[in-house]
């Protein structure tokens, strides 16, 4: 029964199979159009022709480009940085110098997200949490967190751990000095490249030129190994300066002090070795530290010495006497009348602060006579006085390896009219800087001769060729006026140097402002010589408005050539040349058996 039952299941099936006619299937029943399979056919054979072409375009045609591309993904060149070149004073010691510190930076997509160590990043780097997030926006490819960092940022940023933020050390500039030597060195970009001083006047010789290094790196950005040459850094050269970092020290820490106690503007010094020509120093007050530049202003950046130009003032009657002398107009007992309203020019009348009826040549240079020097000048030729004043180096850039030096300003002789002639003879109508007047007066510090300054160290004994202006019989009758300047009776009694016998001159001169000057505001002018038979230094100081009721340069600037002097001449191991009375007093003793009665 069994065996029936399957018989007929198996018959039941090949009935039904034998029911079904295929060909009226609709899917069956189209014919597939020939053009179709040749349509695929053609087209993966185009692909496949498309893809030998790009293979010959990749490995023959653009090989090269190919090649750079997939070294990128593995090769690197590494920057080799180089030291830049020190700044150092003559006797060695370093003004500037280049140290190795930390920076900070990051690709923004590889940066740890961790929204609390993001929050203390921004605390470390002082910069608000949306600052930060805007420097690590993933769109960047590359961004500085913080250049040049201090010692404690660095450890902070390493104590914090955050991923992707990676650690480079570059060079940064050191300045012992601070603010004395400020003006002087000036000061460095935060790539290393000169701004102001001596650090931009040398760039190209301070500057090194930086290496290079092939390496082969991983996903995690570590160095495998090396390929290729690598190309060595060159460090910059050093620079030896003239400046002298004692005397610069001083200097700042004479002409501040004179800045503040007179309630002035500001102020400068300037000191020259009256015998080479060599600057060694310069300082102006304000200042500020060249290493930490925040919140700088302009009145501490600008250097005063060089680039503000003024009517020096009287500072020019001893030139205007040396020209009158020199050639053969008067002798120093000549004498000039000086009394008040005895000299009177298209209206105009010069005054005195002290009215003389007459005057010697050299009294003229010791009371400062205003009418004096007028008489003199007027004397002249005009074109005598020009050719001085430019044989002088005024009105022309100072020859010196330095930024932003000023010509000062003296008009062509053939426009001066006869009042312009005169105040011209006494320091008006004509701008010069406090380096101009400083180098000017080497020409009665050096027997008649203008010497050449210079801001770089000179070989032992070595010269540069000067500008003959003076004999050396007139030099040395202007230096015996200079020294009654500062003796009884002159109008530098506070610049006399116990020790030193020295000399100078005093100016007062009122500030322009508009077409005329002002009412109550002036420059103390004030130039010495020490000591004066044979002058080792010319020293320079210029005191701007100063307001505590004290104009006059003899009492303003005088005292701070006075301090300063001496400070100079023993660094410089010039030997007294007048005997020091002796300071101590003796304090009586008491009586015996005398007491003290106490209040």
């Amino acid at each position: 029964m069994g065996r029936k039952a399957n018989k007929d299941s198996s018959g039941a099936r090949a009935l039904s199979t034998r029911g079904v006619n295929y060909s009226t299937s609709p899917l069956l029943a189209s014919k597939t159009p020939p053009w179709r399979s040749r349509f695929l056919v053609a087209m993966v054979g185009l692909a496949f022709t498309g893809l030998l072409v790009r293979a010959l375009y990749v490995q023959v045609v653009d090989t090269q480009f190919f090649q750079k591309q997939g070294e990128a993904r593995y090769a690197h060149t590494l920057e080799l940085p180089s030291s830049r070149g020190r700044i150092a004073d003559r006797s060695g010691k370093v003004l500037a110098a280049s140290v190795s510190v930390p920076s900070f930076w990051a690709i923004p997509k590889d940066v740890d997200e961790d929204p609390a160590k993001r929050a203390e990043l921004a605390k470390i780097l002082g910069i608000s949490r949306a600052e930060l997030e805007k420097k690590l926006d993933p769109a960047s490819r590359f961004v500085w967190l913080r250049r040049l960092a201090d010692d404690d940022t660095a450890a902070r940023i390493k104590e914090l751990g955050l991923k992707g933020i990676v650690r480079e050390n570059e060079y940064k500039r050191k300045y012992p000095e601070g603010e004395a030597s400020a003006h002087v060195v000036g000061f460095t970009s935060a790539d290393d490249k000169g701004q102001e001083g001596i650090e931009l006047a040398f760039q190209k010789e301070l500057q090194g030129r930086d290496g290079s290094r092939a390496v082969v790196k991983d996903r995690l950005g570590r160095v495998i190994e090396d390929i290729g040459d690598s190309t060595p850094a060159v460090n910059g050269h050093d620079v030896e300066l003239s400046i002298d970092s004692t005397i610069q020290f001083f200097a700042y820490q004479r002409i501040r002090d004179a800045v503040l106690a007179n309630k002035a503007r500001a102020g400068s010094v300037v000191v020259l070795d009256a015998q080479s020509g060599e600057l060694l120093a310069l300082a102006n007050y304000p200042s500020y530290d060249p290493g930490n530049r925040v919140n700088l202003s302009g009145e501490q950046l600008r250097n005063r010495a060089l680039t503000d130009t003024a009517e020096p003032g009287s500072t020019m009657k001893p030139f205007t006497v040396g020209l009158a002398l020199e050639t053969g107009r008067v002798r120093p007992e000549s004498v000039i009348t000086t009394a008040p309203h005895s000299l009177v020019i298209s209206g105009f009348a010069p005054s005195d602060d002290e009215p003389h009826a007459s005057l010697t040549v050299s009294e003229v240079v010791q009371k400062s006579s205003n009418i004096g020097a007028a008489r003199l000048g007027l004397s002249m030729q005009p074109r005598e006085l020009y050719d001085m004043y430019t044989a002088l180096g005024l009105g022309q850039r100072p020859q010196l390896e330095f930024p932003g030096l000023a010509a000062g300003r003296v008009r062509p002789y053939k426009s001066w009219r006869p009042i312009e002639q005169a105040t011209m003879s006494y320091g008006y109508g004509l701008s010069v800087s406090l380096v101009q007047l400083a180098h000017a007066y080497t020409a009665f510090a050096h027997d008649g001769e203008v010497v050449p300054i210079t801001i770089r160290k000179q070989p032992e004994g070595m010269r540069a060729q000067g500008v003959k202006v003076f004999s050396a019989k007139t030099a040395a009758e202007v230096r015996e006026m200079l020294s009654m300047v500062t003796a009884e009776g002159g109008t530098a009694k506070g610049a006399k140097v116990d020790g030193w016998r020295v000399g100078g001159k005093t100016g007062t001169a009122r500030k322009q402002q508009g077409h005329g000057y002002a009412g109550n505001k002036y420059r103390a002018w004030f130039v010495g010589l020490a000591p004066i038979d044979k002058p080792r230094i010319v020293v320079a100081v210029m005191v701007d408005e100063p307001g505590a009721g004290i104009i006059f340069g003899g009492l303003v600037s005088a005292p701070v050539f006075a301090k300063l002097a001496p400070q100079a001449l023993r660094i410089l191991g010039v030997p007294p040349d007048v005997d020091v009375k002796s300071q101590i007093v003796a304090a009586q003793s008491p009586p015996p058996n005398t007491a003290r009665q106490v209040p």
